[in-house]
């Protein structure tokens, strides 16, 4: 049994009501983290660039204003150069044209968002190691650096845009890649508990293992929530392309280790595993990306498995209304985020206990699976 749908209409309309208030400033820019309740407005060559149009997206999707479809239009634009310009592109770039190209071709059938995604698709299947089976994270922050043999969690975030790519060519390469990172995923990143590492490091010569890294968790072997959100969505997105039945069981370890981890109020902690003090830290962020992938998850079990799809369901609703009515800044005018308590990397102690804009991303997502809405920009 469900815990009741008013709340949802009621977090939807403020939803819609507070964005459309934060247009008259944000309009076209890419929004990351609130400080000070403003959003700070990064470049658009920023991984997070996907998240405020995605939203916008979202919120047209249902309501048809077209301010909000003007708007994710414009920044879907001021991409190209990004895109173009090649050097700053990294592994993310499905969150980027995910959220961007590939929503606008779905609602629009704009022939150029088209392309774009296609020729996203093209740069990140060319970040494929192939001794490895890994797609290489990153790039040299600095001179010098060398990261090329990392692969992270996050990436199976960005398996939609390979997957769709080969649907819309016809051209089984960009899956095949897709399908070898996953496996990898599976293979040296799940624990046996349903936690997570965060980054691998191989070989890129050789592609043999050379071990885990702490990242943005507290330690190689802790447990970074974020990680596991994106575990439970990615794996359950793997399944729903390819119906591999090993993607779906990862995806209900994860979730399984996920909630058996989260305190009363249903919001995780930054670190599952992180010394207790700094448990009291959460990350609200993970929160609603993991509850959008254990609504989904629930939706591929279906009534083949009602009571684990029962769980999962009730579990990303749980969260899902919590963070409404315990992280939410609807009411408050001096604060553009929509839900507060957001950690990004708390051991470089960048962005903490602040809005992130990928946090208000997927909350939005949550409510628009709740709400009985279509398949998704990553399906």
């Amino acid at each position: 049994m469900g815990i009741g749908k008013a709340w949802v209409e009621e977090a939807w309309s403020r939803t819609l009501d507070k964005t459309l208030r934060n247009t008259a400033r944000i309009g076209s820019g890419f929004p990351h983290a609130s400080q000070g309740g403003v959003y700070d407005l990064a470049e658009p060559a920023w991984w997070t660039a996907g998240f405020w149009p995605g939203l916008l997206w979202l919120l047209y999707e249902e309501s048809g204003k077209e301010e909000l479809k003007a708007l994710a239009q414009e920044c879907e634009a001021k991409l190209d150069g990004v895109l173009d310009g090649y050097v700053r592109l990294d592994h993310d770039l499905g969150f980027m044209w995910t959220l961007t190209s590939i929503a606008s071709f779905k609602l629009t059938g704009s022939e150029t968002s088209r392309i774009r995604a296609l020729k996203a698709a093209n740069y990140l299947a060319a970040r494929f190691n192939l001794k490895g089976r890994y797609i290489r994270a990153w790039n040299p922050w600095k001179e010098g650096e060398r990261n090329e043999g990392w692969a992270i969690i996050d990436c199976c975030m960005n398996m939609p845009l390979l997957f769709w790519a080969s649907r819309k060519s016809g051209d089984p390469r960009f899956a095949h890649v897709a399908e070898a990172h996953l496996d990898t995923v599976l293979d040296q990143f799940i624990r046996e508990d349903g936690s997570v590492y965060h980054i691998v490091v191989f070989d890129p010569a050789t592609g043999e293992v050379v071990g885990p890294q702490g990242g943005q968790g507290y330690a190689p072997e802790s447990a970074w929530s974020r990680g596991a959100a994106w575990a439970i969505y990615g794996l359950t997105l793997g399944f729903h392309h390819t119906g591999k039945p090993e993607y779906l069981s990862a995806a209900q370890r994860a979730a399984d280790f996920f909630l058996s981890q989260l305190p009363d109020d249903q919001v995780p902690a930054w670190d599952f595993r992180a010394p207790e003090a700094l448990r009291e830290l959460r990350d609200s962020s993970a929160g609603s990306c993991a509850a959008s992938g254990l609504l989904l998850l629930a939706e591929k079990l279906g009534d083949a498995s009602a009571a684990a799809a029962a769980k999962y369901r009730e579990g990303g609703e749980r969260i899902l209304k919590s963070l409404y009515e315990n992280y939410g800044a609807w009411d408050d005018p001096a604060e553009e985020g929509l839900i507060l308590h957001g950690t990004s990397n708390y051991p470089q102690g960048t962005n903490i206990d602040v809005p992130l804009i990928y946090g208000d991303y997927f909350f939005v997502e949550g409510l628009a699976r709740l709400k009985g809405g279509g398949a998704s920009y990553w399906e």
